[in-house]
């Protein structure tokens, strides 16, 4: 579970970005419509990411790196390098994980988990999410930065289903202002464990093999 989190999380992010809420407020509204615009204009995406956990109960953390690929409408690489290699891909309906020498390939309409996450993940690719208020609540803000100068957008996601409250009591998006671009993502887990993805080296719109995002 902890290999999927990051990739549901990816999954959600843009359903929960784009929902419309009775409550939100005119400078929400204008945060969601510019992320919006943003997020419309991505055919692909490949970025570095640096993930660290901080376990509570060692009071230690965990420190892993990878490399995520995204192509238009229904392909998606999550790749873990370092200091273990785990990789997850999405490619219509199938799904391929590869751990160390073991290759696992799910037909995620024969699986009720995996068929959720491709569910939410088709939601958000194909743009049909944008009036879905059912996974998360929202809150989106300027904040300034934690650290540096400047400020950033920042939406805070309150999950509503119950998976979701089993694994969190809240995520955080942090987007650049200049550019809408996701750069940091916050976990909040039910156990007091926290993990930051922060997201490098972002290249959009650049052909990619569709070799990488090969399930079979």
């Amino acid at each position: 579970m902890r290999h999927f989190l990051p990739f549901i999380l990816t999954a959600c992010m843009a359903c929960a970005l784009h929902a419309q809420h009775n409550a939100v407020t005119k400078e929400q509204a204008a945060i969601i419509r510019e992320i919006s615009a943003a997020s419309a204009k991505i055919v692909s995406m490949e970025s570095d990411f640096v993930q660290t956990k901080y376990i509570t109960m060692l009071n230690d953390k965990l420190v892993s790196k990878g490399k995520i690929r995204f192509q238009q409408p229904d392909k998606l690489l999550w790749e873990y390098t370092t200091p273990y290699t785990y990789s997850f891909i999405i490619n219509n309906n199938k799904i391929k994980i590869r751990n160390n020498n073991r290759t696992d390939i799910i037909d995620s309409n024969h699986n009720k988990v995996f068929k959720e996450i491709s569910r939410l993940m088709m939601m958000t690719v194909r743009g049909n999410s944008l009036t879905d208020d059912k996974v998360f609540d929202v809150t989106v803000k300027s904040e300034k930065k934690a650290q540096g100068k400047g400020q950033e957008y920042q939406a805070i996601l309150v999950p509503k289903r119950k998976e979701m409250k089993q694994l969190w009591n809240r995520l955080v998006l942090h987007f650049d202002v200049a550019n809408k671009i996701l750069s940091t993502i916050e976990m909040f887990e039910k156990n007091g464990d926290h993990t930051i993805i922060e997201m490098q080296h972002v290249v959009l719109n650049k052909a990619i093999d569709s070799n990488v995002f090969n399930v079979d």
